[in-house]
């Protein structure tokens, strides 16, 4: 972990490969243009997305109690570190004020990162190894159809035999019944 070279990385968010079942965290690496998949269970992907929603549960979940426990002993979190991918599992270290190290699993790492605001790096060795070419054009046009969409829907628009045309802004269809998910 020494002084090996660590690039911000953005958490970009939680998707669900729909053949597989597999949920993915999405890191990206806006300068070399690479997304980094990190594949995470359904507690975490939750834990991130709502995270990422602003969604404050009732009693404070996991990595909200570990947030409030840091800020009650006055300990920030200044970062969270992607530092290793070894047999397919990503390794990452919480950054503490006090310039402590702790061990950590990288989606609860990202989970605590999105609920402190605290910037997530990625070792530059784990996103050449790990990252994957995307075109950052098409894939910010097509989220933003998909934000314009869900700003838009209505639980009606899921119903069977959809009386509006079924299709969000763009042009695209829409969700239907046993329609099998997002794309």
């Amino acid at each position: 972990m020494g002084d090996e070279e660590m690039v911000p990385v953005e958490v970009v968010g939680v998707r669900q490969h729909l053949v597989d079942d597999e949920i993915v965290v999405l890191l990206l690496d806006p300068a070399a243009e690479l997304f980094v998949p990190i594949l995470i269970g359904p507690t975490e992907a939750s834990a991130i997305a709502t995270a990422q929603a602003g969604i404050v549960t009732p009693r404070p979940m996991t990595h909200d109690l570990l947030r409030d426990v840091l800020a009650a002993v006055g300990v920030g979190l200044t970062r969270v570190e992607i530092t290793e991918l070894t047999d397919g599992v990503f390794h990452a270290a919480l950054v503490l004020g006090t310039g402590a190290r702790v061990d950590s699993r990288a989606s609860d790492a990202i989970a605590l990162a999105v609920r402190t605001g605290s910037p997530v790096l990625c070792s530059a060795e784990v996103v050449a190894v790990a990252g994957v070419e995307v075109s950052t054009k098409p894939a910010e046009a097509e989220l933003e159809r998909f934000r314009e969409f869900l700003d838009h829907v209505t639980p009606d628009d899921f119903e069977e035999g959809d009386a509006g045309g079924g299709e969000p802004p763009g042009g695209r269809p829409g969700p239907r019944s046993g329609g099998g998910g997002l794309p």
